[in-house]
This record gives C-alpha cells, structure tokens and sequence, in this order.
C-alpha cells in the first residue's frame, strides 16, 4: 500500500495471485464471506506460534510503510495487530479471541476497507486431521451498509487476503514466504527475450552465410607446365 490514494489501494490488492484453496463463498452489497484452507508442514503450536508472528510471513506490500518488520500481534484478548514506523501508525485489527493452538480471531477492517467503515472479523482456525497433519483454515466476513458495494471488492480483497495465506503455508513449511527464485524464473524478463531473440538471429546469420559459401563452386584453375616436361610445339 505504501501510502497512496484510496483508489490506487483497491486495484492494487489485485496485483497478486492467490495460490491457497480460495473460495469467495458469499459476496452481497452489504457483505462478503472468502476462505481459504491450506495444509502445513507443523504441529498445532508451531502453526499458532507462526501466525502471531506476523511480521515473518506478511507481505510487505500489504502495509502502510512498506515493511513487513514494522508489524506487530500481540495474541490475547484486547491485543493490537498494529503497525508502527517513524511516520505514524496503524491499527490493522484487535484481537477478540485467543486460544493457543486452536484460535485467534481478530476484528479487523484491513487495509483501505476501514476507511469505509466497515464490520470485518478474520478468524484463523487451527485443526487436526486424522491422519495426524495440520490444517489452517482462515475466513474473513465483512459487513456495511447496502451502499457499500461489497460484491465488487470480494474478488480483489480475496486475492489480497489469499496471497498472505500463501506466504504463511510456505513459511511454515520452508521457514521463508517468498517464492522460490525458479518459480519466478519460468517467466522471461523483457531483456532475456531480447537477448535471445538476438542470438537466434546471430545464429541464422551465420549459418545462411556458411550455407552461401558451400553453394558457390571452386574456379578451375590452369595446370602449370612441369619444368621437366616441356610442352610439346604445335
């Protein structure tokens, strides 16, 4: 977000895909209900520990200054997820519920939806499956007014939110959110394309010249008289 106008804040929440289990399941004009549910590599206290720490896996495109650092969560009822940086702070959301291992629920307008003043609870659910594994299952409802025109922001609120789901799952699961560098390599940077491009035609070049100068036949050349044989008079 980095402090730019509102309306530069709500197309940029749709700059990031969304690589958990997403679902926009209810979107209206007076609210929107998105969940996401990923699998992780951890126990039940390890997966808690990780959410509370907050500054180690958000995305720093998603705050105020710019730094992920500058977060904060304190995990129990009353607590701030804030952020602090020498120019201001910001309340991002309160938590409302803490249940260590199982729950934190937190009442959070994220981003530029306070500024609509609106009813946005974010609960993350930690469960156990059968099989021994763990699973984060988060949600996020919000509600306003009829005006609000909720149903439009769903799906970018739903990309903004499930790319900090993502960085979570692959924090817990490597101990880094980013991707890995190869995923980024898969799409060629305008100068590599460029380079390439250029090779290739360096390459044509200079095979079609090798082509030309196989075509063009040797000139016969004269046979020089031996000095030991002179050559007979006519």
């Amino acid at each position: 977000m980095k402090r730019i106008p509102l309306a530069a804040l709500l197309a940029s929440l749709s700059a990031f895909g969304v690589t958990a289990n997403a679902e926009v399941r209810q979107a209206a004009a007076d609210g929107f209900f998105v969940a996401y549910s990923e699998q992780v590599a951890a126990t039940p206290a390890k997966a808690y520990a990780a959410i509370v720490a907050v500054p180690a896996w958000w995305s720093g495109e998603h705050t105020w200054s710019g730094q992920a650092s500058n977060l904060s969560l304190k995990a129990e009822a009353g607590g701030c997820f804030c952020e602090r940086w020498p120019g201001g702070s910001a309340e991002h959301g309160r938590v409302i519920m803490a249940l260590p291992d199982n729950l934190l629920r937190l009442d959070a307008a994220l981003g530029p939806l306070q500024e609509f003043a609106l009813k946005g609870i974010l609960s993350f659910w930690i469960r156990s499956n059968d099989d021994g594994s763990t699973r984060i299952d988060v949600e996020y409802r919000v509600n306003g007014a009829g005006a609000s025109g909720l149903d439009a922001l769903a799906p970018q609120v739903d990309e903004m939110l499930g790319t900090q789901v993502a960085r979570l799952k692959r924090y817990l699961d490597t101990g880094k959110p980013d991707e890995p560098p190869q995923a980024a390599e898969l799409t060629p940077t305008p100068d590599a394309l460029r380079a390439a491009m250029l090779e290739q035609w360096k390459r044509e070049a200079e095979a079609a010249k090798a082509g030309d100068a196989k075509a063009t036949p040797d000139k016969p050349t004269k046979a020089k008289p031996s000095k030991r044989d002179p050559a007979p008079k006519p």
